[in-house]
């Protein structure tokens, strides 16, 4: 067990990664508000339900703290937009990934060729591209 080991717990590994600590804090704030304002909707529905004269000032409340939520909403996608921007996750383009299957292809194609006895087929491999250095 891991509590002889003086651990609590082990962290397994996920599917999904962790948020960056920028979204997650306006996640967070962004479900914080957006409770808040179903919260006071509920109540102004109770209060204008009940002919209270409380159901005025609730509505207004209502309304703007969902202008409010919305604008918390938003904020997440603007930060997980800008932190995908800076530090996101950096790829090749396609064409990149294609042309190195295209010579692992190859390799493989003249790999069984060996192994049958005949010569390989020679292939043109421009000098310009960065993986010609690996043939």
């Amino acid at each position: 067990m891991d509590f002889e080991q003086g651990r609590v717990w082990t962290e397994d590994p996920v599917g999904t990664p962790r948020m960056p600590d920028p979204v997650r804090a306006a996640a967070v704030r962004a479900v914080l508000i957006v409770a808040v304002a179903l919260i006071l909707a509920v109540m102004a529905v109770l209060l204008a339900a009940g002919h209270s004269w409380l159901s005025a000032p609730a509505l207004i409340s209502a309304v703007f703290t969902s202008v409010v939520a919305t604008w918390a909403v938003l904020d997440v996608w603007v930060t997980r937009q800008v932190w995908n921007q800076r530090n996101g996750v950096l790829s090749s383009p396609s064409s990149a990934a294609r042309a190195l299957r295209r010579e692992r292809r190859r390799r493989h194609r003249a790999a069984r060729s060996a192994a049958r006895g005949r010569p390989a087929r020679r292939v043109h491999i421009p000098r310009h591209l960065p993986w010609h250095l690996g043939v």
